[in-house]
């Protein structure tokens, strides 16, 4: 046991999540006093967004993690205005969040080619400095990968989320029986005839506690924070991480799950969301189906039942429930077409908020406009 425990431990180690770099803007050029010469600005230190990049690449090509740019020119005879340093790059994948040491965050990387200034250059020597150089800022920064996707799977371990995932794209997760299946976050895509593309991460099992992050906690939680909509995958006979932890039912463990979800951060629960009841190819399946649909219509009457610490303060709804097997491909069809609607719900929703937002914008404009308008038409009969 413990010999798999560190081959598993090895395995997501492969996965880079966060990483914590150096950072130096570059010293600006001297100044030539006696000609009144400026020195070239220091480079500045960008991040951006780059495809076919990982933190673990980064990590491995910079084992140091020290990026620096380059000094300014020199003023000279020939060149008053010294030259410009040269610009570190820092290439990064997408959904990178980007913080100081501090915690205090500088930018986010949520599409191709996004740029952030993380280290500023200093300025030349001149009139102004005494003709010295200033020296670059220097900064200790955390580049965070958070994935971003339309859906996230959440679940426990075992509930298989890793196998759906294979059932509803071409992403291959390695799938076994043991506490944390997927042993670091998989994309997958769900690819409909007309060519429409949903993405869907697969992250590793909570477990309770994880909101502390115990387990993995964190570093599931901090992915989902990136999803458009979430996907709770149960198994309809409940869940039991190991002989010395109780056992949950299927409705306990929706329970659960929305509480880990509300303690880490409680606007995960305002995104749409849709619950797939997976294994429903085992026997007396559609028992324990019925058994979870009474207690979803009337959860009221069965939050007596848990421990306290277990209910939360606002239980999770759900646009759809759909009974799957994710091994037989029971429902999957079904499910995707539920996603696609919920997506384009959500879609809509958007649009007609952004619509109204801006007709409101223009409207207070054109009031104010009117306003202005009226008021100088009066100032002008005041003076007549």
């Amino acid at each position: 046991m413990v010999c798999f425990s560190r081959t598993l431990l090895r395995k997501y180690g492969n996965f880079v999540d966060n990483l914590r770099v150096y950072a130096k803007g570059g010293t600006g050029g001297m100044g030539l006093p006696r000609l009144g010469g400026e020195g070239g600005k220091g480079g500045d230190v960008w991040i951006v967004a780059k495809g076919d990049i990982t933190l673990k690449k980064i990590k491995d090509r910079y084992p140091h993690k020290r990026f620096a740019a380059g000094v300014g020119g020199n003023s000279s005879i020939r060149a008053l205005k010294g030259e410009k340093g040269k610009d570190c790059i820092i290439n990064a994948p997408v959904g990178i969040s980007v913080t100081s040491d501090d915690e205090q965050t500088i930018g986010e990387l949520n599409k191709m080619h996004d740029r952030i200034l993380v280290a500023r250059g200093g300025h030349g020597g001149s009139f102004r400095t005494d003709f010295n150089p200033v020296k670059g800022q220097t900064k200790v920064i955390r580049l965070d990968l958070k994935l971003i996707a339309d859906i996230g799977l959440v679940g426990f371990p075992n509930a298989g989320k890793s196998s759906l995932l294979c059932s509803v794209s071409h992403a291959k997760p390695q799938v076994a029986n043991y506490a944390f299946t997927t042993v670091k976050p998989e994309l997958g895509k769900i690819m409909y005839k007309d060519h429409r593309q949903v993405t869907v991460a697969d992250l590793p099992g909570l477990i309770e506690g994880a909101h502390i992050n115990k387990g993995m906690g964190h570093k599931f939680l901090k992915h989902i924070e990136r999803t458009k909509q979430l996907l709770f995958v149960v198994d309809v006979f409940g869940f039991q991480l190991s002989t010395k932890t109780p056992f949950r039912t299927a409705f306990e463990t929706i329970q659960l799950l929305t509480k880990e979800l509300e303690l880490y951060k409680e606007e995960l629960l305002t995104k749409p969301a849709i619950l797939a009841v997976n294994k429903m190819d085992l026997p007396n399946a559609e028992d324990k189906l019925n058994e979870l649909m009474k207690q979803l219509e009337h959860p009221e009457d069965f939050l007596h039942l848990l421990p306290e610490d277990m209910i939360p303060e606002t239980p999770a709804e759900f646009n759809c429930v759909l009974p799957i097997s994710a091994s037989t491909g029971l429902g999957v069809n079904e499910l995707k077409v539920a996603i696609r609607k919920s997506l384009e719900d959500q879609y809509e929703l958007e649009h007609e908020k952004y619509q109204k937002e801006k007709l409101q914008s223009l409207e207070t404009t054109g009031t104010d406009q009117n306003f202005k308008r009226h008021k100088n038409v009066n100032s002008i009969l005041d003076i007549q």
